[in-house]
């Protein structure tokens, strides 16, 4: 998935400025893939000027316009071949599963910040996906909302089984990286159970409380 697949993703459920995509973004597709605004931007003109998405301007507050972007259709041409397409699957690069795996080179106390910093992200990603899963299925979710607007009740179905079933995917793999998490943990216990909790590749400098 490329960032103008996600924006196109994004605009199919209705026009936007870029700044209403950029603040969309984070809201909806920004949970799957990650972009800063300085990246939104240049690609919503670099698509206009591929034809994939039409202009306007439309008035922002009392004196001053801003420039909306609908999708045009070579967009939702282009939407539709990317969502049957059949993706690549992108080698392996996990900075914390690298870093977890030289943990010998660091002291006790730096292991267990580690373990303990990695289960307080996913736990406040759980409870965030959880917030937006329930929503999606209660279809009180802003985001799910605008886009069931667009679509006839006929689709609404299969829209909210696929965004659902997205982000249970993502819930489980946070339940995943939770437990992982807290087996690192009771590890790090257990090695100091054993006396085996010397850091820094055998420097010996500290000792699990």
């Amino acid at each position: 998935m490329s960032l103008r697949h996600a924006l196109l993703a994004l605009l199919s459920a209705g026009p936007a400025t870029g700044y209403d995509a950029a603040k969309r973004f984070n809201g909806s597709v920004g949970h799957v893939w990650s972009a800063p605004d300085s990246q939104i931007y240049p690609e919503l003109k670099r698509m206009h000027g591929d034809g994939l998405v039409q202009s306007s301007t439309v008035r922002w507050g009392p004196r001053s316009t801003k420039t909306q972007y609908t999708i045009t259709d070579a967009g939702l041409e282009e939407l539709i071949d990317w969502a049957g397409r059949a993706l690549p699957y992108s080698p392996p690069r996990d900075t914390h599963y690298l870093q977890s795996a030289y943990l010998e080179w660091t002291d006790v106390a730096g292991a267990r910040r580690f373990f303990t910093d990695h289960l307080g992200h996913h736990t406040e990603q759980r409870q965030l996906l959880f917030a937006v899963h329930a929503g999606i299925v209660a279809r009180t979710d802003p985001t799910i909302m605008r886009r069931l607007s667009r679509f006839p009740d006929s689709d609404h179905e299969r829209i909210v089984a696929f965004k659902a079933h997205t982000y249970a995917g993502m819930l489980a793999r946070s339940e995943a990286e939770i437990a992982w998490a807290c087996e690192g943990l009771a590890m790090l216990d257990n090695l100091a159970a054993e006396g085996r909790t010397d850091g820094g590749s055998g420097r010996g400098n500290d000792s699990i409380p």
